[in-house]
C-alpha cells in the first residue's frame, strides 16, 4: 500500500519545482504575446502594403514586455519621439538637401542629443529621446541621395513605427495583461506596514545606528521605487491616474515623516551618548504611548482607518504630556523642547501619512490644494558625456561614407544611431552593447538562413509565420532571461532588421550579405565607442560628484528661495542617494559612509528649511533676524565645503543665535537641532570636531 502524500506536503518538499513552473509560464506567456504581436503587426504591414514590414517587426522587439502598463507607457512616449524624430528630418533635410557633409553633421549632433536627453531623463521619456534620435536617421538615411523622397520615406516609416506600437499595446493589454497595478498597490501596502511596524517597535526607545541607517536606505528606494511604478501604471488603470495625485501625496508624505521620524531617534542616540539620561528617559516617556496607539485588537494593526484617530489623539496629548515631563527636569531642558518638537511635528505628519493611506483605500477621489511633485536628480554633465560618446560613434561612419561612397553606409549609421540610443540609459552600457552586438549576429545568422532556406518556399503568410515562429520565439524567450536580455534583445532587433522583409519581398544574397556586415560594423563600431569612451556612472569619480551635490543639497536649502528649494529638497535629495549607493557594495564602508552623508544631509538640510519659514511667517528682532541668518548661511557653507574651519564657524554661528533665540522657544528647539546634529560623534562630521568642542564657542 501507498500512503497519499497530501498536497500540501508535495509544495513543501518541492517549493522550487512550484516557482521554476510558475516562471517558465509568465516567459512563455510574454513569449507567446511577443510573438503574436510582431506576425500581426508584420501581416497589418503587409496588407496595408507598407514597404518595410520588418520596420515594424523591429519596433515590437523594442517595445514588448512581460507587463501591460510598461508598453503602454513606452510606447506613448515612443510615439512622441517618432513624430518629433520625423518633423526633424523632414526641416533637416528641407534645409541641407544637397549638403551631404553638413547633413551627416547635423544628423549626427541630432541623434548624439536624443542620446544625451535619454540619459538626462532617467524615466519612461527616454523613450521618446531614443525614438527621435533614431527615427531622423532611418527617415533621411535611406533618401540621402534622393532628397526629393523624403517625405515619402517620413510617412511610410513613421507609419511602420506607430503601426508596431500600436499592436504592441493592444496585444499586451489585451490578451492576458500582466497588470502593474495589483504591483503597485502591494508596494502602497508594503511602505505602509513596513513604516508603521517600525515606529511601533521603536516608540519605546532608540534603534541603533547602524538599523536606522538600513531603515534609511529601505525609505529611499521605497520612495523612488512607488514614483516609477505609479508613472507607469497610469497608462493602464483609470483609478490609478485618477488616484495620482493621492500616490504623489502618500510619497510627500512618507518622506516627510521618515525624515522627522530620523532626526527624533538621532537625537535621542546624541542626548544618550552625550550621558543626558533624564533628558532621554522623558523624551522615551513622551513618545511611548505612540506604541500604543498603534497596537490597536489584532488584524487592525495596518487599518489606516483604526490608526487615524489613534494618533490623532496621541498627537492631541503631546503638548499637555510634554508639560508634565518638562516640570520633573532641572535647569533649561532645551534638549527635551527640541525633543518634544520634533515628536509633535513627527505625530502630525504621520497622522497626515495614515489618513492619505485611507484615501487611497478606497476614499472619494479628489483634488487636493498641496500641489506634490517628485523631482529628480539631474546630471548634466553625464548627459553631456553620453552625447559626446554618440556623436563620436555616427562621425566616423558618416566620415568613412563620405571618402569610400559606401553603398550600405547609411545602414551602418542607423543601426549605430539605435543602439547609441538605447544602450545610453542603461546602467551598464558597455557589457549591454556587447551583449547585444552577440545577440545582433547571432540573429543575424539565423536571418540568413531563414531567408535562403526557408522563406522562398512560403507562399501565404501562414506558411511564412509558421517558419518564422521558432527563430522568433527564441529572441524573446531569451529576453525574459535577467542574464541574457541584452542578447535575447540584440536577437530579435538583428534578426528582424537583416530579414529585412519588404513588400514586396526580393531574394538577393549579396545585397543581404553587404547589408548584414554593414549593420554589423555599426553595432561593434557603437561598442568600440562605449569602450573607448566609458560611462561615468558608477564610477568612483562620479560618486565623489553626486557626493559633493548632496552635500551643496543644504546649501540650496540654506541660500536659494523657499519656493523653490522647498518642495524638492525631500525627492530631490532621495533620488540623488539612491543614485549613489546603487553603485556601491551593500555593508560596505564606502557604502556606510554614504549613508550617514545621506542622513545627515536629510536631517540638516529640512532643518534650515523649516528654520527659515519659521523665519518668513513671523517678525522677530533685527538682531535676531542676523544671528539665525548668519547659522543658516554658515551651515549651508559647511555642507558645500566641509572642512574644520567651517564646522568652527558654523558650530560658534548657531552657538550664537541660540543665545539671542532665548525667548523664541520655535527657533531654539530648531537651532539645537543643528548643533546636535554638527557634535553628532558618529556623523561625517565627526572629524572635523574639535576633542572640547565648548572651548571653541564663546
Amino acid at each position: 500500500m501507498f500512503a497519499v502524500v497530501p498536497r500540501s506536503m508535495q509544495r513543501m518538499r518541492w517549493p522550487w519545482l512550484g516557482e521554476f513552473i510558475a516562471g517558465e509560464a509568465r516567459a512563455w506567456l510574454f513569449v507567446a504575446k511577443g510573438l503574436l504581436a510582431m506576425l500581426l503587426a508584420t501581416w497589418l504591414a503587409m496588407w496595408l502594403r507598407l514597404e518595410q514590414p520588418s520596420t515594424c517587426m523591429m519596433t515590437v522587439a523594442i517595445v514588448m514586455h512581460p507587463h501591460s502598463g510598461m508598453v503602454l507607457a513606452k510606447s506613448f512616449y515612443r510615439a512622441i519621439g517618432t513624430v518629433t524624430g520625423s518633423v526633424f528630418a523632414l526641416v533637416l533635410m528641407g534645409l541641407v538637401p544637397q549638403n551631404r557633409e553638413l547633413f551627416l553633421l547635423a544628423l549626427s549632433l541630432w541623434v548624439a542629443l536624443c542620446a544625451g536627453g535619454a540619459m538626462l531623463y532617467r524615466n519612461f521619456m527616454a523613450y521618446g529621446f531614443v525614438l527621435a534620435g533614431y527615427t531622423a536617421a532611418i527617415v533621411t538615411l535611406p533618401v540621402a541621395n534622393s532628397p526629393l523622397d523624403v517625405f515619402d520615406s517620413a510617412v511610410m516609416r513613421v507609419s511602420e513605427v506607430l503601426l508596431g506600437i500600436a499592436v504592441s499595446g493592444l496585444v499586451s493589454d489585451v490578451i492576458l495583461p500582466e497588470r502593474m497595478h495589483t504591483t503597485l498597490r502591494q508596494n502602497v501596502r508594503r511602505q505602509f506596514t513596513g513604516f508603521i511596524d517600525l515606529v511601533r517597535d521603536s516608540a519605546g526607545g532608540s534603534i541603533s545606528r547602524v538599523e536606522m541607517e538600513r531603515a534609511q536606505l529601505a525609505f529611499v528606494r521605497n520612495a523612488v521605487q512607488l514614483e516609477d511604478l505609479r508613472a507607469s501604471v497610469i497608462f493602464e488603470d483609470p483609478e490609478v491616474y485618477a488616484r495620482s495625485g493621492q500616490m504623489r501625496l502618500f510619497n510627500e508624505r512618507y518622506m516627510a515623516a521618515a525624515t522627522s521620524f530620523q532626526s527624533l531617534h538621532h537625537l535621542i542616540l546624541r542626548l544618550h551618548h552625550a550621558g543626558r539620561a533624564e533628558i532621554v528617559q522623558a523624551l522615551i516617556a513622551l513618545c511611548e504611548p505612540l506604541r500604543d496607539a498603534l497596537s490597536p485588537a489584532r488584524g487592525q494593526q495596518h487599518d489606516p482607518g483604526v490608526l487615524a484617530p489613534r494618533v490623532e489623539a496621541f498627537a492631541a496629548s503631546l503638548r499637555g504630556r510634554a508639560m508634565a515631563l518638562r516640570k520633573g527636569l532641572d535647569g533649561d531642558p532645551l534638549e527635551f523642547d527640541t525633543g518634544a518638537s520634533l515628536a509633535a511635528r513627527f505625530a502630525e505628519e504621520l497622522h497626515g501619512f495614515i489618513a492619505i493611506e485611507e484615501a487611497l483605500r478606497g476614499g472619494p477621489i479628489r483634488r487636493y490644494v498641496e500641489r506634490v511633485r517628485f523631482r529628480r536628480s539631474t546630471d548634466a554633465l553625464g548627459a553631456a558625456l553620453v552625447a559626446l560618446r554618440g556623436f563620436v560613434t555616427l562621425v566616423p561612419l558618416a566620415l568613412f561614407w563620405l571618402a569610400s561612397d559606401w553603398t550600405e553606409g547609411g545602414s551602418a549609421m542607423i543601426v549605430a544611431a539605435i543602439f547609441s540610443g538605447l544602450v545610453a540609459a542603461m546602467p551598464n552600457p558597455v557589457g549591454a552593447v556587447v551583449r547585444i552586438l552577440v545577440g545582433f549576429a547571432l540573429g543575424a545568422c539565423a536571418a540568413f538562413v531563414a531567408a535562403f532556406w526557408l522563406l522562398p518556399g512560403s507562399d501565404s503568410f501562414p506558411l511564412l509565420a509558421t517558419l518564422l515562429l521558432p527563430w522568433l520565439a527564441i529572441g524573446f524567450y531569451l529576453a525574459t532571461r535577467p542574464t541574457l536580455f541584452g542578447i535575447g534583445v540584440g536577437y530579435a532587433i538583428g534578426f528582424s532588421f537583416t530579414l529585412g522583409l519588404k513588400n514586396p519581398m526580393t531574394y538577393d544574397v549579396g545585397y543581404f550579405l553587404n547589408n548584414a556586415i554593414a549593420l554589423l560594423i555599426g553595432v561593434l563600431v557603437c561598442a568600440v565607442a562605449y569602450m573607448v569612451l566609458p560611462g561615468v556612472d558608477g564610477t568612483r569619480w562620479q560618486r565623489a560628484r553626486q557626493l559633493r551635490r548632496l552635500r551643496e543639497l543644504v546649501w540650496q536649502a540654506a541660500s536659494e528661495p523657499l519656493a523653490e528649494v522647498g518642495p524638492q529638497f525631500e525627492s530631490v535629495s532621495r533620488d540623488l542617494f539612491l543614485q549613489q549607493v546603487t553603485h556601491t557594495r551593500p555593508e560596505s564602508r564606502e557604502s556606510r559612509v554614504l549613508l550617514a552623508w545621506g542622513l545627515a544631509v536629510q536631517e540638516s538640510g529640512r532643518v534650515l528649511i523649516e528654520l527659515r519659514e519659521e523665519m518668513a511667517g513671523a517678525t522677530y528682532a533685527p538682531a535676531l533676524q542676523v544671528a539665525v541668518q548668519e547659522a543658516v548661511t554658515a551651515v549651508g557653507e559647511l555642507y558645500r565645503e566641509p572642512d574644520a574651519g567651517h564646522w568652527r564657524r558654523a558650530d560658534r554661528a548657531v552657538g550664537a543665535a541660540i543665545a539671542i533665540a532665548a525667548r523664541t522657544p520655535a527657533l531654539r528647539s530648531h537651532l539645537y537641532q543643528l548643533r546636535s546634529a554638527l557634535r553628532d560623534e558618529e556623523s561625517p562630521l565627526a572629524s572635523l570636531i574639535p576633542d572640547d568642542p565648548d572651548k571653541e564657542t564663546p
